[in-house]
């Protein structure tokens, strides 16, 4: 079932959402919700995308409320604690929002900050987490490639699971992995899958040994399965920092995988003091359980957001839903 724009934008509801800490430098979250046969689905690209990246988003959304979404393999789904970069003695704090997480992905490169502060925050969590918690590190590109190398060395002594996106090209990833290989750490690759014209060059370049996922920026359930399958890499799926509507689809995506060797990064509605539910999708015993959420009227109405914002992002999918129509996915 095709939607009109119409459709789309009867139900269209924009949220503001604040968060608990600072995170990708922003400290409250917008999205798009809207409602579908069904049910609920989300339109969330960054604020700073342009359209043509932003189409895939839509499609993603489209596809939720509107598609048939591939066979549920799993009925529970593993997830990692998310720890922003933030000071050492803040590190219990922010694990303690995560019930049973026995993997955290740690914020590390932020710009502003040092090796030393990186340090420091990944020995915490080792602390907190204890021997048997696997430690993950996401640079978000904020390295080159010696840069990396000696980052990688200094924390390689918390026993790392793997590194994510420690450098920016895919080129830069391809170098450090070769300069890592020796201490067994594999590298990940996020930023250079989601933002890719060609999702699957990193694995050509043998530039990655994991692929981190997300359902809207690889444009829905059925083409994210499908890179991950062309690619052949174990894959780790992980939210955008979506509300709990939109970690649904990341839970769907991971529940439909015919392989799940890692935790995902799917308990970022944890970082949120508010959602648009009053059933958040937060983990319990380390778990989500991946299913559909429904907008709570009062939960959104608490992050509703003004007029004028609610108009940017109408007028945001509008333009969108054309580029996507015009493409023959809509």
């Amino acid at each position: 079932m095709t939607p009109n724009l119409e459709d789309v934008l009867a139900t269209l509801r924009v949220v503001a959402l604040p968060l608990t800490t600072r995170f990708r430098g922003v400290t409250v979250r917008e999205a798009a919700l809207f409602e579908g046969p069904n049910g609920w689905t989300e339109f969330s690209p960054f604020v700073e995308y342009d359209d043509a990246e932003s189409a895939l988003w839509l499609r993603a959304a489209l596809e939720y409320g509107w598609g048939e979404l591939p066979v549920a393999r799993r009925t529970s789904v593993a997830v990692n604690a998310t720890v922003p970069a933030i000071a050492a003695q803040d590190v219990a704090r922010v694990l303690a929002r995560y019930d049973g997480c026995r993997t955290a992905k740690v914020k590390v490169a932020e710009r502003g900050q040092t090796l030393d502060d990186d340090i420091a925050r990944v020995r915490a969590v080792r602390e907190v987490m204890g021997p048997e918690g696997r430690i993950r590190i996401d640079a978000n590109a904020g390295w080159n490639v010696d840069e990396a190398e000696h980052a990688i060395h200094a924390l390689s002594t918390f026993d790392l699971e793997y590194v994510e996106q420690p450098c920016a090209s895919i080129e830069e990833l391809a170098d450090i992995r070769r300069r890592v290989k020796y201490a067994g750490i594999p590298i990940a690759a996020d930023e250079s899958v989601r933002k890719a014209d060609d999702p699957l060059r990193v694995a050509r370049a043998g530039a990655a040994d994991i692929l981190i996922v997300k359902v809207q920026p690889l444009g829905g359930v059925t083409r994210a399965l499908d890179i991950v399958a062309q690619a052949g890499l174990p894959a780790v799926v992980s939210s955008a920092l979506d509300t709990s509507v939109g970690i649904g689809m990341g839970a769907a995506l991971a529940a439909a995988l015919p392989e799940l060797d890692y935790d995902c990064g799917l308990g970022t509605a944890a970082l949120f003091s508010h959602d648009v539910t009053s059933n958040p999708l937060v983990p319990v015993g380390g778990a989500l359980e991946p299913r559909r959420v429904a907008v709570d009227e009062a939960a959104a109405g608490q992050v509703e957001a003004d007029a004028e914002r609610t108009e940017w992002w109408r007028n945001r999918l509008t333009r969108c839903f054309a580029l996507v129509k015009a493409d023959g996915s809509a």
